[in-house]
């Protein structure tokens, strides 16, 4: 049963680091000169737009696959930690 209490402990941690990002994020809008450094967030080169008159289509693959590869170096390094 310790297995369940570490794999607890680990969500709670991943949830808590969501939540801190998340709030950074929101404090980054708030604060003069803050905002504009994460400006090219979800703006990649690769990410498709398509706008016509009555719909628009928005689908973010580059900045995708940039979270994608910014997770796997989080998780790849926190569990080289835990292996020593």
């Amino acid at each position: 049963m310790a297995e369940w209490g570490s794999l607890g402990k680990v969500f709670i941690g991943v949830g808590l680091c969501i939540a801190l990002v998340g709030l950074l994020l929101l404090i980054a809008d708030r604060v003069p000169g803050v905002g504009h450094l994460l400006g090219w967030f979800g703006k990649l080169p690769g990410d498709i737009s398509i706008r016509r008159e009555n719909f628009s289509f928005y689908f973010p693959f580059a900045t995708s696959l940039f979270i994608s590869i910014l997770l796997s170096l989080a998780f790849y390094v926190i569990a080289w930690l835990f292996r020593r």
